[in-house]
């Protein structure tokens, strides 16, 4: 199962260029609101068309300009959960799944799709009730039987737990990433959410005003953004001015910090240097390079299961903050003005515009 993105699409506020690929399993698209990734889904969904490019899915080209091919939406075997799921409010939970039913032989065909999805997705205690007063989690269900119930090659989740309350989140997020694990096929989840993104895909597709930065497996490129918009979406809160010398080694002027760059290296020029709040520590790891620096303790903020420290190099007259994310089982707020930290070297990514 594969499926080959190649596209551009003139919008009102920039040029939509993206090009991936993306095999079994989910592969998410990350990034800000307005940046295309909705875009990008009606485009294979053939909902919107693009200027140029191709698209192609296990094999079927569903769309190629140069060619002229362009397939209609019934006729590409995509499933695309929209954000508000588009359920028929005047329909049951049954009613809803059974209409969209395609190609089944007979009628009767067409109850048993219908009645075997509802049993797969835990929904027969309440197929006969309104699509629409079931709980959030009920109504994504339902969504998601419509495209399962027609064997599509791919399904595309766009935000599809933006609307649940926070309550419900995670325990509708679990369910659908067990469908989805086991369906076998290509997946393609929208979302601005790192946590959701890094929890329920193999991989991810960066994208910024219209074009795809970063792409790769899930752990390496939380591990290795390699772009400033890359390393802010993906939950990187320390960034500051940067350079790369001839050298390699990557010099971080505001935290007094030099280090060889290493395998961080990205395509364009360095003018960033990123640092997770995490991996400042208390002790030292002997199994990765690195040293200890001598903070100022300027602020500390307390949240509910750790502290937001803000650090300033302590031979650094004009250096820059530092905000260090340690937990309570870790480390004790107290009146302590200064403290000693490891940050180990390849902790310190540098980071492209």
């Amino acid at each position: 199962m594969s499926l080959t993105v190649d596209i551009e699409k003139n919008l009102d506020n920039f040029c939509l260029r993206v090009a991936f690929n993306a095999g079994e399993g989910i592969t998410s698209l990350l990034g800000a609101s307005g940046c295309g990734k909705s875009m990008t889904l009606k485009c294979i969904a053939g909902v919107a068309t693009p200027d140029r490019g191709r698209i192609v899915l296990n094999d079927r080209v569903l769309f190629d300009s140069e060619k002229r091919i362009n397939l209609p939406p019934q006729k590409r075997k995509v499933g695309y959960l929209f954000q508000n799921y588009a359920l028929f409010p005047n329909m049951t939970v049954y009613e809803n799944i059974l209409c969209s039913v395609r190609n089944a032989e007979s009628s009767a065909a067409r109850r048993e799709i219908t009645e075997n999805v509802i049993k797969r997705l835990h929904l027969t205690s309440v197929c006969n009730q309104p699509a629409t007063s079931v709980s959030g989690g009920e109504m994504q269900r339902t969504a998601l039987a419509r495209i399962l119930v027609n064997n599509a090659e791919i399904i595309m989740l766009d935000e599809p737990f933006s609307a649940l309350d926070e309550h419900l989140r995670f325990a509708v997020e679990n369910e659908v990433a067990e469908l989805m694990r086991g369906y076998g096929r290509t997946v393609l989840l929208v979302s601005h959410n790192r946590d959701e993104v890094y929890r329920l895909s193999s991989r991810v597709v960066v994208m910024h005003k219209g074009m795809k930065e970063t792409e790769g497996e899930v752990g390496e490129v939380f591990k290795n953004p390699r772009t400033v918009n890359a390393a802010r979406l993906t939950g990187v809160k320390n960034i500051v001015p940067a350079s790369l010398d001839t050298g390699g080694v990557l010099h971080v002027p505001g935290w007094g910090i030099s280090v060889t760059a290493g395998n961080h290296l990205c395509s364009g020029q360095v003018i960033m240097a990123g640092l997770r709040m995490n991996d400042i520590k208390t002790g030292q790891n002997t199994a990765v390079q690195g040293r200890f620096y001598d903070f100022i303790i300027s602020g500390v903020t307390e949240n509910l299961f750790n502290y937001i420290v803000e650090l300033y190099r302590k031979d650094l007259p004009d250096g820059l903050p530092l905000f260090w994310q340690v937990s309570k089982d870790m480390w004790h707020s107290d009146e302590r003005k200064e403290i000693s930290l490891f940050i180990p070297d390849t902790a310190v990514m540098p980071l492209c515009e």
